[in-house]
């Protein structure tokens, strides 16, 4: 395994794997057997950044989420688990009732509810400290201040370590650490965005974003990186949900006339290096100019260990170049 370091504070960074676990489906679709056979694979593999959220998984049984975070707290407890693992978990995207969504009822990113979120974490997860705490999605109902704020007195409390933002437009990212920075407090440091080699269309509108999707890692935040080099992308959905290897997956965003090039450019680069096209996505990822962690979820273990292998592909600069190039 390999390691970077996130956040830059000596309080508060920590040193995680360069590949990150996501746990959305752990103790909903993913059942526990399985999902503890996962992360005790990850774990002897050094695997040591495993991601998950409040409100996960909410639409699999039309409750407010908290099953991947319970899971976990059981696998710590059973793995006597230390701080040895970096948890990461979000907030504000809880449904405030059974049956509804983070669309039309969610909890928001006000100080009370952050506190109260951040403590439901810590009891589930069975952890005194968060170490890795996210805004989920934007609130446009409280001023950025108070969201400001309420993320930092947890931080000055201890029960929080590094903060990290998630489906957020990049002017609040940037005028949320602003805020922060003039108050002499903790800001986003791990910006969580969807992220892999294919591009997607971010006109397209949606019920959360009716402008076109603040979700997707596009030239402005990835512009906004090479900027601010203490900050890290860790890209969810890197391998798209399988796209990669069944098409007919793959997001209607992504249907577009720049696609087949790329995929194109990925296949060749794939053949080229014996490895499978999602290998070849992840590595291109770890071992890019940019700091990104790639967050990919699995379903078996069969399915970590084709991630795994990919922590040690080197590509050369000839394929980085056209990886990058093709459009």
């Amino acid at each position: 395994m390999k390691y970077r370091t996130i956040g830059t504070d000596p309080q508060t960074r920590r040193e995680v794997s360069v590949l990150a676990l996501g746990a959305m489906l752990f103790g909903s679709v993913t059942d526990e057997k399985t999902s503890f056979a996962i992360l005790d694979r990850y774990v002897e593999a050094g695997g040591s950044f495993v991601d998950t959220s409040d409100n996960y998984a909410f639409w699999t049984d039309g409750g407010q989420g908290g099953q991947s975070e319970q899971l976990l707290g059981r696998w710590r407890r059973s793995r006597g688990i230390g701080d040895e693992v970096v948890f990461a978990t979000k907030l504000g995207a809880r449904p405030l009732a059974p049956g509804t969504s983070y669309i039309d009822n969610r909890e928001g990113l006000s100080a009370k509810v952050i506190r109260e979120s951040a403590e439901r974490s810590r009891e589930r997860l069975g952890i005194e400290k968060l170490d890795l705490l996210y805004a989920h999605i934007e609130d446009p109902g409280v001023p950025l201040r108070e969201t400001v704020e309420g993320f930092a007195a947890l931080v000055a409390e201890g029960t929080v370590g590094l903060l990290g933002v998630s489906n957020h437009a990049v002017w609040r990212v940037e005028r949320a650490r602003a805020l922060a920075a003039a108050a002499g407090l903790p800001g986003y440091e791990v910006l969580q965005y969807s992220h892999s080699h294919l591009r997607p269309r971010t006109d397209v509108p949606t019920d959360l974003f009716p402008d076109g999707s603040l979700g997707h890692a596009g030239p402005d935040l990835l512009g906004y990186l090479r900027e601010e080099p203490g900050l890290t992308l860790v890209a969810y959905s890197p391998l798209l949900k399988g796209a990669y290897t069944r098409p007919e997956r793959l997001p209607s965003d992504y249907d577009h006339p720049g696609a087949p090039a790329r995929l194109k450019a990925l296949h060749e680069v794939a053949r080229e290096t014996g490895a499978t096209v999602n290998q070849v996505v992840l590595a291109w990822q770890i071992g890019g100019a940019l700091p990104v962690v790639p967050l990919a979820g699995v379903s078996s273990v069969a399915q970590l260990e084709e991630n795994l292998a990919a922590v040690d592909l080197e590509l050369t600069q000839e394929q980085r170049a056209r990886l990058d190039a093709a459009h």
